[in-house]
């Protein structure tokens, strides 16, 4: 039976030929990079808002801010970019503007990395249909030329034969393009869920009551070192 189901799949490459076997690489490439990307959200926990959401609840009621930095595990991008935006107004050594140039740098280097081969998906996903189609056309052309080879003696099985053989490389195209874009869309929503959960947890570190005490401080600061 394995070896039946084996010898089906070779026969199934050799029917499409090399288009096939160029979508079988694609869809083993997006495969692996899926893998990869849904350990990488897994590992980070990075649309987990749980620490994030007890740190600015400690921030808002706490005076010193030392309870709400505990609260934290900075391994998770949100975590990180509060801890360093609570750190750095509690410092007072730094005008508010840089705090938030830099927050939104940093920002933007952990979007940036959970975007990363993303790209490959969209290119995987735009190509395949267009080789299925370009395989369906080489295979019409070959069929036809056949038929022309046999002149009077056309044989209707022959050339059904080989349009549904130039018709299998569309369908696995789209077979590999259709869950590629799926997949894609969904990992692209979930780094826009990620951005706008950084974007509202340190608005919110910003916004607080001891935020507003800490930047006037600071501002006094700087002017009597001035």
């Amino acid at each position: 039976m394995e070896g039946s189901v084996q010898q089906k799949i070779v026969d199934f490459l050799q029917v499409g030929g090399p288009v096939v076997w160029i979508l079988m690489v694609f869809s083993v490439v997006a495969l692996t990079i899926v893998l990869l990307k849904l350990w990488q959200f897994s590992s980070l926990r990075a649309e987990s808002l749980k620490t994030s959401n007890l740190a600015l609840e400690q921030w808002r009621s706490e005076d010193d801010g030392e309870t709400a930095l505990e609260q934290l595990n900075e391994k998770r991008p949100i975590d990180a970019l509060v801890g360093y935006t609570m750190r750095a107004l509690l410092a007072a050594n730094t005008q508010v503007d840089l705090i938030r140039e830099e927050a939104e740098r940093r920002a933007m280097n952990q979007l940036s990395q959970l975007r990363s081969y993303l790209r490959p998906l969209e290119i995987i996903a735009t190509l395949s249909p267009l080789l299925g189609l370009l395989g369906t056309v080489l295979g019409m052309i070959t069929a036809f030329q056949q038929m022309e080879g046999a002149g009077n003696q056309v044989d209707p099985s022959v050339l059904s034969g080989g349009i549904w053989q130039a018709l299998l490389t569309t369908a696995v195209g789209l077979a590999v393009a259709i869950p590629v874009v799926t997949l894609q869309s969904w990992l692209e929503r979930k780094v826009e869920r990620i951005a706008h959960n950084m974007n509202d947890a340190v608005t919110q570190v910003f916004t607080s009551k001891q935020a507003k005490q800490l930047i006037e401080k600071s501002d006094q600061e700087l002017l009597h070192a001035a």
